[in-house]
């Protein structure tokens, strides 16, 4: 099974090194790593020269997410399956096995991992064995989550790739999901697999460097115009959302001590 994992650079080295040491330690072989730059000023384009087991696509200037994902997931012909992932990530052992048993097993289209997020200050490998082993049976269906998502080929054959008007980043994973789903595929998080997410490290970063450039309120105007709803409809589906997650919390806290989302925060772990 040919499986390719695309991931978009801009700047943050230090979090790419991370990320693609731990898919050299936890990721077999044969998966083909595609890495697009955006037009990184920091020493990332020098170190993604050094590689050799990588195609490493270059931009000029920075396409955001929607672009280079679209961009890798073009060079990844012939795959099955592409995972498109954050380069602020640290994948754990068995996370792509884990990924793949739990497509078969619920037969879906999109499936993503378990995310803890914030600062990494525990032994990534041993939380992981922890936690996979108690939510190995948990889902959560129609839920889908933007710093690591796997979707199967024929997703895009069907509804095509990312919507690239959405500027930066913010959206674009969202409204591919619910194209996706308005398709009729299948899409779940799980937690037979995990991953530790330091956080919007890259978004955080330019909206420093460029604080006239309001992209996320812009981004969600978009959102909002392409979907047709009005601010009743939005704030509704908005809290529908937050209570579909604060039920999912509840439930799989009391059952398993753990929840599909966790965030490190102010020194103590909070559950969503």
């Amino acid at each position: 099974m040919a499986i390719a994992i695309v991931i978009p650079l801009h700047d943050q080295l230090h979090y790419t090194r991370l990320c693609l040491e731990s898919i050299a330690r936890h990721t077999r072989d044969d998966i083909r790593l595609i890495l697009i730059d955006n037009a990184s000023s920091d020493g990332t384009a020098e170190h993604l020269a050094s590689l050799d087991d990588a195609t490493v696509i270059r931009n000029p200037t920075n396409l955001g997410c929607a672009g280079a994902w679209n961009q890798g997931v073009e060079a990844a012909s012939g795959a099955e399956w592409i995972v498109i992932l954050n380069n602020d990530v640290i994948v754990t052992p068995g996370w792509l096995t884990g990924l793949l048993e739990a497509a078969a097993h619920w037969q879906l289209d999109i499936v993503c991992p378990a995310i803890r997020e914030g600062e990494c200050d525990r032994d990534t490998a041993s939380c992981s064995a922890d936690f996979v082993s108690r939510m190995h049976s948990t889902i959560r269906r129609d839920a889908g989550l933007g710093a690591c998502f796997m979707v199967h080929r024929r997703v895009f054959e069907e509804i095509g790739g990312f919507d690239e008007t959405f500027h930066i980043g913010q959206y674009e994973d969202a409204d591919f999901f619910l194209r996706a789903r308005r398709a009729r595929f299948r899409i779940g998080t799980v937690g037979r697999s995990f991953l530790h997410h330091f956080g919007s490290i890259t978004q955080r970063s330019i909206g420093r460097s460029q604080p006239a450039m309001k992209y996320a309120a812009r981004n969600r105007a978009h959102f909002i115009r392409k979907w047709r709803r009005n601010r009743w409809q939005w704030a509704w589906s908005r809290n529908r959302d937050r209570l579909k997650i604060w039920l999912h919390s509840r439930v799989e806290r009391l059952l398993y001590r753990h929840t599909l989302i966790e965030k490190w925060t102010d020194g103590r772990l909070r559950y969503f």
